[in-house]
């Protein structure tokens, strides 16, 4: 007749039923946290992150401004009809030729791209064209009759640099290549930025940065700050990357799980308690114990083992016969042996640090040699 080990539904259910109950309520949270903040943005230039990149300072100065800053993450929110509003697009994320003709088709009145890609120029500010050259950061007057950029004065720009066709305005440059481009059509402003570093945290009170981002971003009472991500509606032959594989909100998910997992796992990983004594099944005695390792010994032909443990057994009640340190100079210890005995020092050095034995019949006699002399010191 056999029993079963296994356990049963009971007994399984009993064991899992917390670390479930954890991991979902972790799951719970991070779902209920991201869902509760879908509407906040993160990262570089983002006008909710209060680090050195981030752009909290001037989002709080433009609704200082009573201008309505709405920050988004979300491609639809920027293809809104945008008549009478602005948009300000922010660098990086991943979007293809028929997401900017929508964001085009939207009609905002005001739009300010912050280093924009090819694409975007092509769509939205056709004739601006990216130059490949890169200004180093400092401070430029601003070169150009811009009311917003003669207001500011001299700003602190760097970055990427654009050429404009004949009719725009350029600004903040060296003449060829700027960093600030403004172009007009159907009733439409345009503003290229080349780089999102003057209107961040760390430089916006800086010269005139302050002024020309108010002057920039401000121009009308609602603003939609929109920080592109890697989603798109479609992506087209010319487009190389696409849109992920993995959208953003599983991958959070995924990070949430994955450390749901992690905190189990430390919770029901085996904790090591206090040293227990524990009384052994057999009493070996120490005899058998010698004699087994001797023979281990001597199968082996380990005959520079042995002789090395009888010589630091014999040279223990040496020391401690002699109150000689156990650190102590062999040439001492050979000398106050000697003194003690009558032996020769040479004879005695080569007795308890000489070479190891090469027969079973050296290592008896070794052995005999070290009794004697433990024998000599503690019965002179």
């Amino acid at each position: 007749m056999s029993t079963p080990v296994g356990r049963s539904a009971g007994e399984s259910w009993r064991v899992l039923r917390t670390p479930l109950l954890v991991t979902g309520a972790i799951v719970l949270i991070a779902i209920v946290v991201m869902i509760a903040t879908t509407a906040r943005t993160s990262g570089p230039f983002s006008p909710d992150s209060t680090e050195s990149d981030g752009a909290r300072a001037l989002a709080t100065l433009l609704k200082n401004h009573s201008v309505d800053v709405h920050s988004t993450e979300v491609l639809d929110d920027a293809v809104q009809p945008g008549d009478g509003k602005a948009l300000v697009i922010g660098p990086d994320g991943s979007l293809d030729r028929s997401d900017w003709q929508r964001i085009a088709d939207a009609r905002w009145s005001h739009l300010i791209l912050i280093r924009p890609g090819t694409r975007a120029l092509e769509v939205l500010a056709p004739g601006v064209l990216d130059t490949g050259q890169i200004l180093s950061s400092s401070s430029r007057r601003p070169g150009c009759d811009l009311p917003a950029a003669v207001k500011a004065g001299t700003a602190t720009v760097s970055g990427s640099t654009y050429s404009a066709p004949d009719g725009a305005q350029r600004c903040y440059g060296d003449g060829i290549n700027n960093t600030v481009i403004r172009v007009e059509s159907d009733n439409r402003i345009v503003d290229v930025v080349g780089t999102p570093r003057t209107f961040t945290n760390a430089e916006l009170a800086d010269d005139g940065n302050a002024a020309l981002a108010l002057d920039l971003l401000g121009t009308h009472q609602d603003l939609t700050w929109y920080l592109p991500q890697w989603e798109s509606s479609g992506f087209d032959d010319e487009d190389s990357g696409g849109p992920p594989l993995v959208p953003p909100d599983v991958r959070y998910i995924g990070w949430a799980l994955a450390f749901a997992v992690l905190v189990v796992a430390i919770w029901r990983g085996r904790r090591l308690g206090p040293v227990i004594a524990e009384r052994l099944p057999v009493i070996v005695h120490a005899a058998e114990t010698t004699e087994g390792r001797a023979r281990l010994y001597r199968r082996s032909r380990a005959r520079d083992r042995a002789a090395a443990a009888l010589r630091e057994s014999a040279l223990g009640k040496l020391h401690k016969a002699h109150g000689i340190p156990r650190r102590a100079d062999p040439s001492a210890v050979v000398a106050t042996v000697a003194a003690r005995t009558g032996r020769d020092p040479a004879m005695l050095y080569e007795l308890l640090y000489g070479l190891a034995p090469l027969s079973d019949a050296a290592l008896m006699s070794l052995s005999h040699e070290l009794d004697v002399l433990t024998q000599e010191v503690r019965h002179p």
